[in-house]
């Protein structure tokens, strides 16, 4: 059981690694800002699996949730905007 624990955990790393390259090297914001969401996902189901549930909620909840919304309206304002002068 210990064994398929640390499996699970080298994966999630892995999967916060590549996810934060990802969100580095896109050429797209918006494709981005899902790479960064999904580094968050990754990273709130980290902070779970250290038995960390209450740093776990409000990494999900503020970070994943809230500013990725922020983050995406933003891009969409400024997409209005630079369509408003082309």
């Amino acid at each position: 059981m210990f064994l398929i624990g640390q499996i699970i955990q080298v994966l999630v790393l892995g999967a916060i690694i590549v996810s934060a390259f990802l969100a580095m090297k896109s050429k797209d914001l918006f494709i981005s800002v899902v790479y960064l969401a999904l580094m968050s996902l990754m990273l709130a189901v980290e902070y779970y699996i250290l038995q960390a549930p209450d740093v776990a909620i409000a990494e999900a909840v503020v970070k994943t949730g809230l500013s990725t919304a922020i983050f995406i309206i933003a891009i969409y304002k400024i997409r209005i905007i630079e369509n408003k002068r082309a």
